[in-house]
Order: structure tokens, then sequence, then C-alpha cells
């Protein structure tokens, strides 16, 4: 257990933090193996970590880049960290900081050390911290407005590598991750929201959209391991289509309210409904 409690070390859309209480509340207060399958910033993960709750942990996500970003996190943090410092100091010494951020964001990003210490520095200097790309996978989020942004967060990582230690990364489809999941174990899904609005579409995490397709997979997945015994939960946007795809008795829907920063158009920002889901 880390000495002090890691926090997410990635800006991530739909990012838990606002949600723990409730969260930790649905979790199961003894875990054998947790599992968590669409990862993003991992809070959930980290605060139950903290909490001793879990003995095993396997967490995967379908964004290669993502999980090698842990994976260097976990394995190479002081490598991670002198790479995530030259960022730091070139950045800040930039007579144009958004040029320095477009040539870094004009390189593919890669599973290796130096992929993971750019995907950090562009999750950190992009615009609102988000994470996209296009439909040929490259990170297209222009630069952001900070005055003097932490690249390097030295105590943090270290944290962060201390928790991972020991746990399973991979890079996995949402149902393959958990597919050895039974009693005793615990499954988060947070996968991209359904859209509230039109408007509000934003499900390129991956090159490959998340559609209502995708959501009806999910929902078939995490009935599939209710019935067997295995605790879920699931966050989602308050869309009716939502309810309609959890409406089975062996899952428990709640409405919260939740403050959202993250959102490439200023207006869907602020509190939003969703649903908590949870097996009954």
């Amino acid at each position: 257990m880390a000495a002090e409690m890691a926090k997410p070390f990635l800006k991530w859309a739909g990012g838990k933090t606002a949600l723990l209480p409730e969260l930790l509340k649905a979790a199961p207060k003894q875990i054998e193996t947790y599992y968590e399958p669409f990862l993003g910033g991992g809070a959930l993960f980290f605060a139950l970590q903290s909490e001793g709750r879990f003995k095993n942990a396997v967490l995967s996500d379908s964004n290669r880049e993502l999980i090698n970003a842990y994976l260097q996190v976990r394995d190479n943090v002081e490598g991670l960290i002198r790479a995530l410092g030259v960022h730091q100091r070139k950045y800040r010494a930039a007579e144009d900081r958004a040029e320095y951020y477009y040539t870094i964001r004009g390189k593919r990003l890669t599973c290796s050390l130096g992929g993971a210490a750019n995907l950090i520095f562009l999750n950190k200097t992009c615009y609102n911290g988000l994470y996209r790309v296009n439909s040929k996978g490259h990170f297209n989020v222009p630069h952001g407005r900070y005055t003097n942004p932490t690249i390097c967060d030295e105590a943090n990582l270290r944290a962060a590598s201390e928790a991972l230690q020991g746990v399973e990364l991979q890079v996995a489809d949402f149902a393959v991750g958990p597919s050895s999941a039974g009693q005793g174990d615990f499954v988060y899904f947070d996968p991209p929201y359904v859209p509230l609005s039109e408007t509000a579409h934003f499900t390129s995490y991956t090159a490959n959209d998340f559609g209502m397709d995708e959501q009806e997979r999910l929902a078939a997945a995490a009935s599939n391991l209710a019935h067997r015994g295995t605790a879920v939960a699931l966050s989602n946007s308050g869309h009716q289509d939502v309810a309609a795809l959890y409406r089975e008795p062996c899952f428990d829907l709640a409405q919260v309210k939740v403050r959202r920063n993250i959102n490439s158009k200023a207006a869907e920002r602020g509190v939003v409904p969703e649903y908590l889901i949870r097996s009954g």
C-alpha cells in the first residue's frame, strides 16, 4: 500500500474523482479481484487500493497508449520522471510554448517510455485535458491555455507506481478484460457515455467510436457477469436509452448529479445527471 494515496496521473474526460464517495459505497467492502475495463484516469482503482479493499487487480483498456503509460509508471517510474522533467524544463523555457506543444503532438504516440512521457506531457498541456484522436489514431487536441502547468508530479508518480505494483495491466476489449471474474470479484465499467444531446458526442478515445451497438454489447456483458454472481457497477449518462439498457431486475439504477469540467464545449460543462448502476 502506498504511503500516501496516489491520485490519477492523467486528466481524463469523465474522470470519477467527483463521484468517488458514491462509487466507494457501491463497491464491496472486501474484493478478491478488482477489474476495471475502461481504465481512463483510474480514480476508483487508486481509492480502493489506498483502502486495501482488494487482493488483486486487473486493469484494462482498448487504448494501447494509455495502458503503456500505466506500464511505464509501474515498471520504470524513475525513467519516466526524468523524461517528463525534460519536457517540463523545455516547455517552461520555450519562447513559443504552443510551438513546442505542436512539435510533440506531431510525433506519433508509441508504446515506449518516450511515448508515455509524450502522452502525459500532451495531457497536461492540451486544451482542457482532453484525450481525443482522429480516424487515423492521431492525437488532435489543440494547445491549452495554462500559465504554469505541472507536467512532472514526481511525488504522485512514485505513489502511483507503488500502488500499481503487482497489478495486471492489459490492452483488451471491455468484455475480455473481466471475462474470468466470478463470485467475490468486483467489476467497474466506466464507458464513453451515451451523449445527452446531438452535439455532445465525445467517443474518440481510440480511432473507433463507441456507439449504441457497443453500449448494447456492454449491457449484455454486465448482465452476464451479474447473473454469475460477480458484483458489478457501471457509470453512464442520465439518458433514457441508458435506463432502457439496464432494466433487468438484476440491476439497480440510481441517478446522481455530477460536476463535469472536461468537455470540448463550455456550454456542456457543469452539473449533469448520470446513472450509477449496480448489480442487485
